[in-house]
């Protein structure tokens, strides 16, 4: 079978990058990168993108796997967010139906004076949430439920104090599969994309305009020039440190890089029917997730500052206590320690310093109480707006008006915004940061009608418009209405083949229309020593079609193997290495620090360091 975006065609694209001049450089092969690699190579723009880790690496893959409507911004009144965010998510499940699914999330709410929400708030900002999402009327419209529900749904959560729940409709995700999909769209299309690659400086022309970088395989060492009429730096956290690979850039966004932190544990330790969101309990403004995902319970997340190894975020043990303290409190029985921790992931957000408040994780800003006047005015004017009685603008007035201590001088992590940034530098760099990965392609289309316009008045390409809310992603080709019909039948089809029916329905969901492929490898290979049919087809297609290079790029960022499977993975994962060692040809020293890789990789998720303190 051809390699089609494989370790093969990496050597083909390098080759084509030292001799052919882009015209459009993507340096970032997060999400944000993807999301503009996919549109400009559908826009006709001749486009490269290096990454230094491998694709997804970085922030991508370490976020809360959601894709969050954010109803905890109603509780700053940022209507605008909100509805900005769940039209979006509406878009995302459109040209990525296979990966954000929608889950029901579940609100808890208690009789304590920090709580951000109190049950008549929940309705309010609920009503508000579903009329901005367009699903009222629908299956998934909000609805609250009484205490004595609440704990029929769930017992382990605490009763005392527990008044009643709102349940809205949220969305989980895979995060790095939406990256990885991008981008083999983008390389399908004609993208010039490769993973292991990292920027070591930049070069300019005669006219003092940024022109390439300078390039390093990560693989061999080898330096080389890329030549490209425009740059775009979407390194994510490490957008300030390209910036200082360019003093001509001149004054770009400085970050703010906050750790985020998630742990796993089996759902016999904690189970959770549904994703479960409430306040930390620490009386801190902050809001923690509990998730079922895959047979285990993750939960999450920390927002601390972050001045560390950007590559290598580690979960301390404060991150530990932090978040055991809140769930422990809000599932007293579970009683859960380090030692139930089977995997953890740390991920750092790339937030923009000068946004002020506004926050990432449930408040902070509007500490002081609202006059009961203007949240009275102001829940009338949202339910005039509700039944078209007020303008959109008449209720960003009364959110105005509200009467409050709306900003503090020093602001926490919990409060910088997660807003996006697109600057264009004195010397042509442009730099796109901040954002959420829910805004991804939304950042892609504003960066791409810059990067038309600069490529018609600087160069006389014209580069056509897209439509990017119906261009869609790698396994993302089929009708987004009718998700469960076709997942049936791509689980059918791998049946068809001998893999059994809970396999077949793990492929059909991870590879979406790409399902019939990966399943097409059964034609010429067989069930590996030591793995399933499943896992061998898989790890195949991963290396030939997906630009796998280690076992680490396919059990963390092709599969979320490390995170939701290390139980299975203590009896695989050299059965995996030896399939790898096999196709790739390794010699017995790649094989032994590939292992190693892996040793150290799964040590870390599994907080073995913390671990063997105690």
């Amino acid at each position: 079978m051809s390699m089609t975006f494989s370790y093969q065609s990496r050597k083909e694209t390098l080759a084509r990058l030292k001799n052919e001049e882009l015209d459009l450089l993507i340096v970032g092969g997060g999400i944000t990168g993807a999301g503009v690699a996919l549109q400009a190579v559908a826009s006709g723009i001749k486009t490269g993108l290096v990454e230094m880790q491998d694709f997804a690496e970085g922030t991508s893959s370490r976020s809360t796997k959601l894709v969050h409507g954010g109803i905890r911004y109603l509780k700053t009144f940022d209507v605008g967010v909100v509805a900005d965010t769940v039209q979006e998510r509406a878009v995302i499940q459109r040209i990525a139906p296979h990966i954000p699914r929608p889950f029901p999330m579940l609100l808890p709410i208690y009789n304590d004076p920090n709580s951000t929400f109190d049950m008549f708030s929940i309705k309010i900002a609920m009503d508000l949430y579903d009329k901005l999402a367009g699903i009222k009327g629908t299956q998934y419209a909000n609805y609250t439920i009484d205490r004595e529900e609440v704990l029929q749904r769930e017992p382990g959560l605490k009763a005392d104090g527990l008044l009643g729940a709102g349940v809205y409709l949220d969305y989980v995700n895979n995060d790095a599969r939406l990256v990885i999909e991008n981008i083999k769209e983008a390389a399908e299309l004609g993208g010039l994309l490769v993973n292991r690659v990292k920027a070591v400086d930049v070069s300019h022309n005669e006219k003092h305009r940024i022109s390439g970088i300078i390039a390093r395989d990560e693989l061999t060492g080898e330096e080389f020039p890329i030549k490209a009429k425009l740059v775009i730096n979407t390194t994510g956290p490490w957008v300030s440190r390209f910036l200082e690979l360019d003093p001509k850039n001149g004054q770009g966004q400085v970050m703010r890089p906050t750790k985020g932190v998630h742990l796993v544990v089996d759902q016999s330790q904690l189970s959770v029917p549904q994703p479960t969101y409430f306040d930390s309990g620490a009386g801190d403004g902050r809001m923690i997730f509990v998730i079922p995902r895959e047979g285990k319970t993750y939960f999450g997340t920390t927002d601390t500052d972050f001045n560390g190894d950007y590559s290598r975020p580690q979960v301390e043990q404060a991150d530990v206590d932090y978040l055991l303290a809140a769930v422990n409190n809000r599932y007293p029985q579970a009683e859960l320690t380090l030692n139930d921790i089977e995997s953890s992931w740390a991920g750092i957000r790339p937030l923009i310093e000068a946004n002020g408040s506004s926050d990432y994780n449930g408040g902070g800003a509007n500490r002081g109480k609202v006059s009961e006047e203007s949240f009275e005015k102001l829940v009338t004017t949202v339910t005039d707006y509700t039944k078209k009685a007020a303008s959109r603008l008449e209720v960003e007035q009364a959110i105005s008006d509200l009467k409050t201590a709306r900003s503090e001088r020093v602001l926490s992590p919990t409060q910088v915004s997660r807003g996006s940034s697109l600057d264009l530098g004195d010397d042509g760099l442009i730099t796109l940061s901040g954002g959420k990965i829910t805004d991804y392609r939304k950042m892609a289309a504003g960066a791409l009608t810059l990067i038309r316009k600069l490529l018609r008045t600087q160069f006389k390409i014209v580069a056509k418009e897209i439509d990017s809310k119906s261009l869609q992603v790698s396994g993302g080709h089929f009708d987004p209405t009718n998700i469960e019909a076709t997942m049936k039948f791509y689980q059918k089809i791998a049946m068809d083949k001998g893999i059994p029916a809970a396999d077949a329905a793990y492929l059909a969901n991870l590879y979406g229309s790409n399902t019939g492929r990966v399943i097409s490898y059964a034609n010429f290979v067989k069930a590996a020593p030591g793995l399933s049919l499943a896992d061998t087809l898989s790890l195949h297609y991963a290396i030939d079609e997906e630009m796998v290079l280690s076992p680490v790029d396919y059990l963390l960022r092709r599969t979320n193997n490390i995170f939701f499977h290390a139980d299975e993975l203590s009896f695989k994962k050299e059965a995996f290495i030896d399939e790898m060692a096999r196709v790739l040809g390794w010699s017995k020293e790649e094989t032994a620090a590939k292992q190693a890789e892996l040793k150290q990789t799964l040590e870390q998720a599994q907080l073995t360091y913390l671990k063997q303190k105690r």
